[in-house]
């Protein structure tokens, strides 16, 4: 009898071990969290962002014309450079950055130096590595007149700093610190900011260089739907936010038309495609008060920011550009996709945000290319300053705009790639702009187009929308 219990026992252990094994599997697979999936809402890096730099413009010279000027004055011409066996090469890919001159013009200045220095023998210029020619292009301090020192190279900026001990800058920044603070930044310097700083990106980007835009080759005729199913689908699918299954769902329960759900997501990417041109580059009637912000959208099971920036009086969408970081590099391409959209830009334009400084280094980038506008932060969820206070409801429409963006958004439990997520948001920003009423405006739309609005319903405004872009691409293609 006790061999009979002492084997059950095992039995119960083997088999209480087998049950752990699989209850780890399947939470291994499927984790908890993701039953509860919120984004991460990391607060963003508080850094001090100072006032621009002092930049004196780089002389740019043409070492062909400083050659006929050296002809014209000594009556010969200035012969490239006779290098001995002993002298070091200088590689064929040297130019002088100021006048041009190629490397049969250069001379190797400092010998063997581990920091190779060159000298232009058509405008004697001296240069080397890119900080020596910063120092020559003459970014300086604001406050004292300095050169400014390139400290740190990042991926896509550059990191100046004044090291003047002189500065009036630095010295009232050390005036201001507690004892406490002092003893501390004797002992840590590197834990404090007082000297001046500037960050200049390097980004591959030109601002408000408005390419051609893509002409998709979409055909809408080719379906194998009406234009009214066609219709219909995108306004259960955009403007009652309602997931791809849900609408297939209505469409066969309801209108007895059978369309798989991936039809519906089909469908809808593109009609996105086909009113994306269009969309961008529509002639919007914008005013001088915009304000900005971000949101969060899974794709690929990763959250991303989408930047949204509205005029708050028109109510109507300027960007709504996609980034997986919040970063400066995408506060300046959600910033130029409204900018661009003026024929020009007002002398007053105001541009709102949140507390996040990478807005007003991305306004620092946009004014280093001669375009300015001013940059408003209200920090923070209370009226703590006047300036908050003044422009809290600005970033309340934007907030409401980001709401309503994740309320239907919600539907669809993220994209699975990263253009269906920009295809919803075309289509979303359509609806926003073209088609929906707004309260704020009497119930009128945003972009009020009689084509359009004339119609009786949704699904047929949805498809003189996309006849328009239609007739758009043609007229684009044809030119």
């Amino acid at each position: 009898m006790s061999n009979i219990i002492t084997l059950l026992c095992l039995y119960i252990q083997i088999q209480s071990k087998i049950i752990i094994y699989l209850m780890w599997t399947v939470i291994g697979k499927y984790p908890l969290k993701n039953l509860y999936d919120e984004p991460v809402r990391k607060e963003y890096r508080k850094l001090q962002v100072d006032a621009m730099p002092v930049v004196e413009t780089f002389e740019k010279l043409n070492y062909t014309e400083l050659l006929k000027e050296y002809l014209t004055k000594h009556g010969k011409p200035l012969k490239p450079i006779n290098r001995h066996k002993s002298s070091l090469p200088v590689a064929n890919n040297i130019v002088c950055p100021k006048c041009g001159a190629p490397h049969s013009y250069i001379y190797r200045n400092n010998g063997k130096s581990k920091n190779v220095q060159y000298l232009c023998k058509v405008c004697e210029f001296v240069f080397g590595d890119k900080t020596d020619y910063f120092k020559n292009a003459a970014i300086r301090c604001p406050h004292c007149n300095k050169v400014l020192e390139r400290i740190k190279e990042r991926k896509h900026f550059y990191i100046f700093k004044c090291k003047n001990n002189n500065c009036s800058f630095y010295l009232s920044n050390l005036r201001n610190l507690t004892p406490q603070e002092r003893e501390q930044y004797d002992a840590n310097p590197q834990d404090f900011k007082l000297h001046y700083i500037y960050r200049e990106f390097t980004i591959d980007f030109k601002p408000l260089s408005k390419e051609t835009p893509v002409m998709p080759n979409v055909d809408l005729s080719k379906i194998h739907s009406s234009p009214h199913v066609l219709g219909l689908v995108l306004s259960y699918y955009v403007n009652y936010g309602m997931s791809s299954r849900l609408v297939q769902s209505i469409m066969r329960d309801i209108h007895g038309v059978k369309i798989s759900h991936q039809s519906v997501i089909n469908y809808a990417n593109a009609a996105a495609t086909l009113l994306k041109p269009f969309v961008d580059n529509y002639d919007y009637p914008l005013t001088n008060s915009i304000c900005g912000d971000e949101t969060y959208i899974k794709v690929n099971g990763k959250w991303h920011y989408v930047f949204f920036v509205i005029d708050t009086v028109k109510k109507i969408i300027t960007s709504h550009h996609v980034s997986p970081n919040r970063d400066t590099v995408a506060a300046i391409k959600a910033i130029d996709d409204t900018l661009s959209k003026y024929k020009q830009i007002p002398e007053n334009l105001n541009l709102v945000f949140d507390g996040n400084p990478i807005y007003l280094l991305a306004q620092h980038y946009f004014a280093r290319h001669g375009i300015y506008f001013d940059v408003t932060q209200v920090i923070g969820l209370t009226n703590d300053d006047p300036v908050s206070e003044a422009y809290r409801p600005l970033k309340q429409v934007v907030e409401r705009l980001n709401r309503t963006l994740r309320r239907y958004y919600r539907t669809t439990n993220g994209f699975s790639a990263f253009n269906n997520c920009q295809n919803y948001l075309t289509l979303f920003t359509t609806w926003y702009n073209f088609l929906r009423p707004h309260k704020t405006l009497k119930y009128q739309v945003p972009v009020d187009i009689h084509e359009v609005t004339k119609l009786p319903n949704m699904p047929a405004r949805w498809i003189e929308m996309l006849n328009m872009a239609q007739e758009y691409i043609l007229k684009h293609q044809a030119a």
